[in-house]
């Protein structure tokens, strides 16, 4: 029964999370496309099938279609189409139909930096650190701490999720600075009540030998963090440049995981491929939201929304990139007119069995590591 519950709830934060992430980027396409006067015959929430017409308002039709992922918006004549109404995409300015395409992008890295800075700024949560062993004779052992404990804070200082990379340093960091000094360590035990520790931390000397200033010792993992109660806020100023320097570390973050996919799909293709499909992306949020919490799921979020920028943008179609590619080539002279609205139809429909067969693949190994328990 837990095992159906948790498949639910895992479906349920993909279907929302993916569904707000894309109806965010189709927004952009749509109020930009608005502003920039180019007809918008339809706003789907969701994909066809369609379910029911909600509505018409002014030239857009409002529907609700049964796959509910997202939603999309249909242009007069964003096919290729060249039309005689001369508020159709196809016969806008090029720099108007490129900055409707790029716009979605636009929304998804602006969710994205909204989502991280507003984490720091509303509370990000606090964390501590678990071992796997503690050394005999240790500052450690000395103190009473167990495999199990968490590390919760020094000297009543608590450490959020950011302070690692925008504070002034994580615990580990300050037990190396405080070493040989003798410190209040708090801790949370495993049946989840806390105590205060007095700790004499081991010498300069000794840690400067190589020795652990408190004497724990990690798994082959390294030092886990945990999730504690309570969150610590930031300024708004602060908290903006955080959203800003955490989507830009994901979104290299995210290129180089690309790059890395495109060379296993050449060189080993019959491996599993170092990404998540929609399975995997499904069973991580319903995982981090199980052992993390709401606000850790929604940073996995803020992950995604960098993650579909990055995609979109890609000179691949149908994706924006690809049209945009498109776009550009049929603009330059002797060369656009060998593209016609046939080929350019072909070259999308194409790209998107070319898609749709990478998303069979990559759920194919999703689906195989949830039977295996494979990482």
């Amino acid at each position: 029964m837990n095992g159906l519950l948790d498949a639910a709830i895992s479906i349920v934060l993909f279907v929302v999370v993916l569904g707000v992430l894309v109806l965010f980027h189709e927004a952009g396409h749509f109020v930009t496309a608005r502003l920039a006067r180019v007809r918008v015959l339809e706003f789907g929430f969701g994909f066809p099938p369609r379910a029911r017409v909600l509505g018409t308002r002014g030239e857009t039709e409002y529907t609700l279609n049964w796959l509910p992922i997202g939603g999309f918006v249909k242009l007069e004549g964003e096919d290729g189409a060249e039309l005689d109404d001369p508020r159709s995409f196809g016969r806008a300015p090029l720099w108007k139909k490129l900055l409707i395409l790029l716009m979605g992008v636009v929304m998804n890295l602006v969710l994205a930096v909204a989502i991280f800075g507003g984490i720091a700024f509303l509370g990000a949560p606090n964390i501590g650190v678990k071992f796997d062993a503690v050394e005999p004779g240790s500052p450690a052992a000395a103190a009473g701490l167990v495999v199990g404990d968490t590390i919760a804070s020094i000297d009543g200082r608590q450490y959020d999720f950011y302070s690692g990379s925008y504070g002034d340093g994580t615990i580990l960091d300050h037990l190396r600075a405080d070493a040989g000094q003798t410190i209040q360590l708090g801790v949370v035990h495993a049946d989840g009540t806390p105590a205060t520790l007095t700790v004499t931390l081991r010498s300069k000397a000794e840690v400067a030998a190589g020795q652990g200033a408190l004497g724990v010792r990690a798994g082959s993992g390294g030092f886990q963090p945990a999730i504690l109660a309570g969150t610590t806020s930031r300024p708004l100023g602060e908290s903006a440049s955080i959203g800003w320097q955490e989507t830009t570390r994901w979104f290299n973050a995210i290129f180089d995981a690309l790059g890395k996919l495109g060379s296993s799909i050449v060189s080993h293709p019959t491996q599993a491929p170092p990404v998540s499909g929609p399975v995997g992306i499904a069973g991580e949020l319903g995982q981090t939201f199980r052992d993390q919490g709401p606000i850790m799921t929604l940073y996995v979020a803020g992950i995604l929304s960098a993650n579909l920028a990055l995609v979109n943008v890609l000179p691949f179609p149908p994706l924006d990139g690809g049209r945009m590619l498109v776009l550009a080539l049929k603009a330059i002279p002797g060369v656009g007119r060998k593209i016609s609205q046939r080929a350019e139809q072909a070259t999308y429909a194409i790209g998107f069995l070319a898609l749709f067969g990478f998303l069979i693949w990559v759920t194919f190994f999703d689906i195989a590591r949830g039977i295996t328990g494979g990482g």
